[in-house]
């Protein structure tokens, strides 16, 4: 997975959400968890999503990768894509996913044991920082 390989209509594209543009200016730090609040109720606040390409996937590679995951709720929040065509991973998600990732990246081939250190690294950064968050998504058909 790399952020250069182009996406086409069978790729997984891995975005982060690293900075959002508010229309109403800087928010003082005692209101940031009101304005973290607000960020997490969408966009009918006047919030801009600014997303970052993380990682590039073909779907059939993706779906090779999260086969190597041990049975549970990690697996099962990845398989989420196949279903949904999308998934979000959040604060909530880091330690379900760290615990299941962690030992593909020694034990697993490549490219797998790369993806899985760099979704660990983008994870420990959502712990740092919880209003990042990613977004995977299976590129339309049309892209």
């Amino acid at each position: 997975m790399t952020g250069e390989e182009k996406p086409n209509k069978n790729n997984v594209v891995f975005w982060s959400l690293r900075q959002k543009f508010l229309d109403s200016g800087d928010v003082p730090e005692q209101a940031q968890q009101v304005m973290y609040y607000s960020l997490a109720i969408g966009h009918h606040v006047g919030v801009i999503d600014c997303l970052n390409t993380e990682l590039t996937c073909s779907l059939e590679a993706y779906q090779n990768w999260i086969s190597l995951l041990p049975e549970g709720e990690a697996l099962r929040k990845m398989r989420g894509l196949l279903t949904f065509g999308e998934i979000t991973i959040d604060i909530t998600h880091t330690q379900m996913l760290a615990n299941a990732f962690a030992p593909l990246c020694e034990s697993a081939a490549a490219p797998f044991a790369e993806w899985s250190s760099t979704l660990i690294r983008l994870l420990t950064e959502i712990v740092r920082e919880p209003a990042i968050y990613l977004m995977v998504k299976k590129t339309p058909a049309n892209t």
